[in-house]
């Protein structure tokens, strides 16, 4: 297509989004219903400063305490917010639902199909296990609100039956169609926002007290139980893990890139601002909530088994502080929705491609509603699966927000990583210019740190109730997925497959090679 200038010349025409998706080989399956503002609403909903932040708070509280809370907060959304601008840097060239490991198929020199799979598999892991803690935190402080409300006493058995009572709605939610989604998705984002600003207003003028302001920022609590020399340094860092956590499943703007007006520009912007809007607002949200302790050992060591639960009770009264809380439950049930979005497109884009075991089954979609059913439903039982420990582990809930963050932010950086080793990268609407190189490398070096972080013990004495299974979860799928490659998938699994008869297949001719044919991209 091509336009005529003012001068008289002919200048190409903007691409449109199913120009550009037909470009990377695939036709327009999923409606194509959200604003760029949808997409942002839906990561910023995954974030959900008042899903992660709240139901996660107490593993700071335990391990670093404020200072982990708040300086931590800041310090890992600066190392997030590197992490997002180079994935948006790559999502503006390739806006396909696939995202992670098709770039990574993309952007591979060599091994090309090995790169996907793993990829793939890595981010599928991340999306199941980020769906199962944010809908287990949902569970949790659904539950506190009932002890609250209908004293109803709190048990593993009922927060199990809670988490799956709202999961099974999200599954339904998702079922009805990508308009209520859309729809639930914009006023999830205005919910988090108002929601804070509710919560921050009664935290600072309702209490009769507040701790010193300096103790908000620099005091360090060690109670993991570890007493070696640096242990409370030690504790600060595995505290790192709430804010850590609660910054995942800002992908969720690459893989709904189909479903978005100009994706290549939309998809970007809501990956970056999604992380940047939760940076400012979550610093507010813990602050005030910090601020406001009465009594630190007391509401860390809750019967509620959520610490804002009872200081939102004990700094504003039960009847307000109820309140506050059925804010933040509304909030995460929103959460978990957009979550299974996010994890159900990335499901189908795998299972399109034929690595998931049945994918003719999890590929499918409904020609009524637009959504891919099947993935959907596999991705609640994954995330049920995950969460079934729950009943006689007590860290199963940190294991689950450990292994969502080894597991996307190893997806998040590959592709990042093989980016940065092309000097042949043409970029795309939306790029970082000559910013690129240091923000990207950064964000390399980060999720190396994270990760080995994250799997180290998280509290002493370490016994089968307290064991953190995040290296044993990891291992298995990994080990899991390698076996499956070595023994069948490296003799069949090409990587990303064309469903458009004709198309250059995986965006070769965008990072910059000569056009490979029409083979699916492979070794």
């Amino acid at each position: 297509m091509s336009a005529t200038t003012q001068d008289g010349a002919t200048a190409a025409a903007p691409m449109t989004d199913e120009e550009r998706l037909a470009q990377l080989g695939y036709k327009q399956e999923l409606r194509r219903k959200l604003s760029g503002f949808s997409n942002f609403a839906v990561s910023f909903s995954i974030i959900s400063i008042l899903a992660g932040a709240i139901t996660s708070y107490g593993i700071a509280m335990t391990a670093g305490g404020p200072a982990a809370i708040t300086l931590g907060w800041l310090f890992v959304g600066g190392m997030v917010l590197f992490v997002a601008l180079a994935m948006a840097e790559i999502c503006s060239v390739y806006p396909t639902a696939g995202a992670l490991y098709w770039w990574a198929a993309a952007l591979a020199k060599r091994n090309k199909a090995a790169w996907a799979w793993f990829v793939g598999w890595f981010n599928f892991l991340g999306e199941v296990a980020v769906t199962a803690a944010i809908d287990f935190g949902a569970a949790i402080t659904t539950s506190a609100f009932l002890s609250l409300a209908f004293d109803l006493e709190v048990t593993p058995g009922r927060t199990f039956l809670v988490f799956l009572a709202i999961i099974v709605a999200h599954g339904l939610l998702n079922t009805f169609g990508v308009n209520l989604v859309r729809v639930l998705s914009d006023v999830s984002a205005w919910w988090h926002i108002v929601g804070v600003v509710v919560i921050v207003g009664v935290l600072v003028v309702v209490p009769d007290q507040h701790k010193p302001i300096s103790e908000v920022f620099f005091e360090v609590r060690n109670a993991t139980g570890f007493t070696f020399t640096g242990a409370g340094f030690y504790a600060v860092l595995i505290g790192l893990l709430m804010a850590q956590y609660t910054y995942t499943g800002y992908d969720a703007s690459a893989h709904v890139a189909e479903e978005t007006h100009d994706a290549a520009r939309s998809a970007p912007r809501g990956i970056v601002m999604s992380v940047l809007v939760s940076v400012i607002a979550g610093f507010v949200l813990l602050v005030a909530i910090t601020w406001s302790i009465q009594d630190y050992e007391a509401q860390r060591g809750t019967e509620l088994g959520l610490p804002p639960a009872q200081i939102f009770i004990d700094a504003a009264g039960q009847s307000l502080g109820t309140v506050l809380l059925f804010i933040c439950v509304v909030a995460q049930f929103f959460c978990g929705m957009a979550s299974v979005t996010a994890n159900s497109r990335m499901a189908y884009a795998f299972s399109r491609d034929g690595a998931l075991p049945g994918s003719r089954l999890w590929k499918r979609v409904n020609p009524r509603t637009g959504t891919p059913t099947n993935s959907i439903w596999l991705c609640v039982a994954c995330s049920t699966l995950l969460v079934l420990p729950s009943l006689w582990n007590t860290t199963a809930y940190l294991a689950a927000t450990s292994i969502a963050v080894i597991g996307l932010y190893i997806a998040y950086v590959a592709p990042v990583f093989l980016r940065r080793r092309r000097d042949d990268f043409v970029p795309g609407p939306w790029n970082l210019g000559r910013w690129s190189a240091p923000v990207g490398w950064l964000a390399v070096v980060w999720v190396g740190v994270i990760c080995v972080l994250f799997v180290l013990p998280t509290g002493s004495p370490i016994t089968a109730q307290t064991f953190n299974y995040t290296i044993v979860a990891v291992a298995v799928v990994v080990g899991g997925a390698w076996l499956w490659w070595v023994v069948s998938a490296r003799h069949w699994f090409t990587g990303p497959r064309q469903n458009l008869a004709g198309e250059d297949p995986a965006g070769e001719e965008l990072a910059g090679e000569e056009p490979a044919g029409r083979q699916p991209v492979g070794d």
